[in-house]
């Protein structure tokens, strides 16, 4: 088949050739920027899954919606070492710079552009890695104390002014939110919530790893009440199967109902596996139709280009310690586990594998959905550990 016109293209972020199985989730957070705008009451939306079910491109895909709706948006990918004001300062001032630009709401995006000077001015002692150039002169008394959680309300309230006197609304993209430290997400979470009670047009939009819901919970004990925590997971079969045929099918490619079937068992219906092997069965397909024999020889070029890539990228960035500590549970299966079952495999005893486990889960490999319980936050991961350390 010719590669040119292979549909399939799996990367981080990629946005696939056909979002499957995810409109109802669309028409959800339509609905919640919608009423944001109004300033009627509505829950911030958290989407949580593992990794490879889509959350990134979802995320991309709900920005673009509210942009086609006329609602101002910013998007954000926090990053593991770099504080939360330094990543959000610099989409403030953007956002607040489009705000501006609609006539009646000029004052009001001016004063914001004062407070968020103030707010940089104040908090670069603390967090020295903020990088914004401002050349609006602060106003004493707007969020300028030095205290993230009190200054952020402010901001976030002046910010949320100018939107409302734009007509408009200001929603915050916001991916990997489980890297931010649990006093940065506290002052996050008091911040929506004071806009929350002045009826003010901000909303976030978010996603992350499953630990995320359970981070939200102690840093404020209220956050359930001011965020949805949809959980994203892998594609339903028909889902799965229309992600791959209709792309082919709008390339005048066909797949036999056998192919279909043995690519979901391979996939078990995740997003970005599925690309995966939608790339490397074009490649190795002579015609159409697609066969199940051509899946079973595009499987072994799949697996290797994740081993080489997706799964070898993120085992890289582990100690032996914690590469023991995932083997272990690869070797009882998929999981999630008990961690007296882990450390009994490794010959341990359970609280002297504490650190190991807090550091995988602090690293995004792990993560715990119940108490004393250890899951991969990467599907297939354990298969891949049993391949990689026999």
């Amino acid at each position: 088949m010719d590669p040119i016109q292979n549909p399939f293209a799996p990367g981080a972020g990629s946005p696939p050739p056909e979002l499957a199985g995810r409109d109802d989730l669309r028409q959800q957070v339509h609905i919640a920027v919608s009423r944001a705008r109004l300033g009627n009451h509505t829950k911030s939306v958290l989407m949580v899954g593992l990794r490879g079910v889509g959350k990134t491109v979802l995320l991309d895909r709900m920005r673009d919606d509210a942009e086609a709706a006329g609602i101002h948006t910013l998007r954000i990918e926090t990053p593991e070492n770099r504080s939360l004001p330094a990543t959000l300062a610099p989409e403030l001032r953007v956002a607040i710079l489009r705000l501006s630009r609609v006539a009646r709401a000029k004052d009001l995006a001016g004063r914001a552009l004062s407070g968020l000077a103030g707010w940089v001015k104040a908090l670069k002692f603390k967090y020295q890695d903020i990088e914004v150039a401002l050349d609006a002169e602060p106003e004493a008394g707007l969020a300028d104390n030095g205290d993230l959680e009190h200054d952020l309300q402010d901001l976030l309230e002046v910010v949320g002014q100018a939107a409302q006197g734009a007509g408009t609304a200001l929603a915050l993209f916001v991916d990997e939110l489980q890297y931010v430290p649990e006093d940065e997400l506290a002052a996050l979470i008091v911040a929506l919530h004071r806009c929350a009670q002045r009826r003010l047009p901000i909303i976030l939009v978010g996603a992350g790893l499953p630990q995320l819901r359970g981070k939200m919970g102690r840093a404020k004990s209220y956050a359930e009440r001011l965020f949805d925590f949809p959980v994203l997971g892998p594609l339903s079969r028909e889902a799965a199967d229309q992600a791959i045929a209709i792309p082919a099918g709008d390339a005048g490619v066909e797949f036999d109902p056998s192919a279909l079937e043995a690519i979901y068992e391979q996939t078990q219906g995740y997003p970005y596996f599925l690309q995966e092997w939608g790339k490397h069965v074009w490649e190795v397909a002579e015609r159409s139709p697609i066969t199940r024999a051509e899946v079973d020889e595009a499987t072994r070029l799949a697996v290797a280009a994740l081993d080489a890539s997706f799964f070898r990228v993120r085992l890289d960035r582990l100690s032996p310690s914690e590469k023991r500590y995932l083997r272990a549970m690869a070797q009882i299966g998929p999981g999630p586990h008990r961690s007296g079952d882990i450390a009994e495999i490794l010959g341990k005893k359970v609280t002297s594998l504490g650190p190991t486990r807090s550091s995988l889960i602090a690293k995004g490999m792990v993560w715990s959905p119940s108490h004393g319980d250890t899951g991969f936050t990467v599907p297939l991961f354990d298969q891949f550990m049993r391949r990689i350390m026999p």
